[in-house]
């Protein structure tokens, strides 16, 4: 294995292009050194046998007739912190091998990602580039329908996919730039389908550039952890794979300044292009709020870190100490949140309303576990129970189950005292309760998933619910509502010990695409409270900012 100068003649295109965006908009893109390193180590080793003689010559091996001068690496991962200039990095590689020094004849060259429009970006900024460029504006031609960009010169031909896109198979890809894998999760279908295709050539290469990914068991982890083996020499040695791996230490001061360097490299480099003010702003949020530290240690750190922390801190929890003021209820619309959960385990419902006056939302919870075995379940859970059942801050019902009756007639209680507008449920025995309202006398009627009525005329009388999704899409706007109304102490829940519990023990969990929901299996404890208060909360502040839009309220759906 030997150097070429394949690597300086990649360095020197890239350094050709114009940045689109950004504070350095119209100027060259000037690679940083940290930078070109990885250019060096993708493109300069070459296979000695594979040149004239079995020496290398540089560009006049490849004039001898035959195919010289083979690249060595076949693999490289860039895994980098949020903001660290990857997208631009994506589309120079691209163009590189679409109309650069990197250009052969009939190439299919990919750059794919997890969704449509993660993969437009990169296409947009080589698009932009392009048109930057008089001289590739005329060689190149760009089909913004397929989000495909064709050089007529060689016959090669750059496309933009996304795991939506059907028909992957038969893809021969001879460039894959695979943007953001760790939103692929798991999923490894979409990644091996494309890969399967490269080997048709010569000299196919993936190039992988990414934040790292939340969990181990994610496709960019196992491909991350391979890849670092793979540099020690030793039987797992391999030259084909590099890998550029910039993150910070689990076990550094993830708010000292210092330990940012390992993972922002655009930050503390000769002339930076990430902004230190940034850095410092997500930061400051992170301190103050745990489950924003987990994604600022994920994003802005790159390390492998999922939300295991709190949820909520409780400094930021008890900010939003006050007692509830439940004056006039008749007054207020009062949103519900409802959690049956299983029988033997805990129930919770509660209501949450508006103060016109300052803006707060008052919290009223309520709870329910069975009688029988509650002392067992007090040592299973690490709960006192008893001891909220006898202050009265929990109710049990008579057996080993949760009576569902007693659930249904505290809801038409609160229907007596509470302007109550509807119930958001988790769909989970939501028809049994459905029964026992309605044997009471409790009109109700089911929001199908799909409401969205031509007019309040035709919402029908009597007690509304609405499903509400316990999926990332559903649940990671109703967790950030009420974060952000707890950060702001625009909560007044009056430290109700269950409740309070509830919420310490929650987890929340990103998904593929950066989305969050409560993840009952890493949280330490039952989380009831915390998901009826998240979506009450949604509820009223939807309403809320409905209210102010002047828009009717047929028009609001919780997915």
């Amino acid at each position: 294995m030997i150097i070429s100068n394949r690597a300086e003649r990649m360095i020197n295109f890239i350094q050709t292009l114009k940045i689109p965006e950004g504070m350095h908009q119209g100027l060259p893109f000037r690679l940083r050194e940290f930078q070109k390193k990885k250019y060096y180590d993708v493109y300069a080793p070459v296979w000695k046998s594979s040149c004239w003689n079995g020496e290398c010559i540089g560009e006049k091996c490849q004039e001898k007739g035959k195919q010289t001068c083979i690249r060595v690496v076949r693999k490289a991962i860039y895994s980098v912190a949020k903001k660290n200039g990857k997208t631009p990095e994506i589309a120079g590689i691209n163009l590189g091998h679409l109309i650069g020094p990197e250009a052969k004849r009939n190439e299919q060259l990919y750059s794919a990602a997890f969704e449509r429009d993660q993969a437009a970006i990169t296409y947009r900024y080589m698009v932009q580039m392009i048109l930057m460029d008089e001289e590739l504006s005329d060689l190149l031609i760009i089909r913004e329908t397929k989000k495909e960009i064709f050089c007529p010169g060689n016959g090669s031909v750059f496309r933009a996919l996304s795991s939506e896109v059907k028909g992957k198979h038969g893809l021969g890809p001879a460039l894959l730039t695979m943007d953001e894998l760790a939103q692929f999760g798991a999923d490894r279908t979409f990644y091996d389908t494309l890969q399967q295709g490269r080997g048709a050539h010569l000299e196919p290469l993936l190039w992988i550039i990414s934040t790292q990914a939340a969990d181990d068991i994610a496709v960019l982890s196992e491909e991350i952890d391979t890849a670092l083996k793979a540099q020690i020499p030793g039987p797992d040695f391999d030259p084909t794979v590099k890998i550029f791996f910039y993150n910070t230490p689990k076990d550094a001061d993830p708010f000292d300044p210092e330990s940012w360097k390992a993972s922002n490299p655009a930050a503390f480099c000769e002339d930076p292009f990430l902004n230190i003010a940034d850095l410092e702003e997500a930061a400051r949020t992170a301190r103050n709020m745990p489950s924003a530290e987990a994604n600022f240690r994920n994003l802005r750190l790159n390390q492998r870190i999922d939300s295991e922390a709190h949820w909520i801190s409780p400094i930021i929890w008890e900010a939003n100490s006050a007692p509830p003021i439940l004056d006039n209820p008749l007054e207020r619309d009062w949103w519900g949140g409802l959690d049956l959960s299983q029988k033997n385990d805990l129930t919770s419902f509660l209501i949450t309303a508006q103060d016109p006056e300052t803006g707060h939302y008052d919290i009223h919870p309520f709870f329910w576990a069975a009688e029988e075995g509650l002392r067992e379940k007090a040592r299973r859970d690490k709960a006192p129970y008893v001891v909220w059942r006898d202050k009265g801050f929990l109710e049990t019902t008579p057996g080993k189950t949760i009576d569902y009756a007693w659930v249904a007639q505290k809801i038409a209680d609160t229907r007596e005292d509470f302007n109550l507008v509807a119930i958001l449920f988790d769909r989970y025995r939501i028809d049994e309760l459905k029964k026992e309202l309605e044997n009471i006398g409790v009109d109700c009627f089911i929001e199908p998933d799909d409401w969205k009525p031509d007019s309040k005329l035709s919402i029908p009388p009597g007690l509304r619910l609405i499903a509400h999704g316990q999926g990332e899409k559903s649940m990671d706007p109703a967790i950030e509502k009420t974060e952000d109304l707890l950060l702001k102490e625009k909560i007044r829940h009056g430290m109700h010990p269950v409740l309070t519990w509830c919420v310490s023990n929650a987890r929340t969990k990103k998904g593929p695409t950066g989305l969050r929901k409560f993840d009952k299996i890493k949280s330490t404890g039952r989380i009831d409270g915390a998901v009826t208060l998240v979506m009450a909360i949604n509820g009223a502040v939807l309403h809320a900012d409905i209210e102010d839009s002047g828009v009717g309220l047929e028009v609001w759906s919780v997915g």
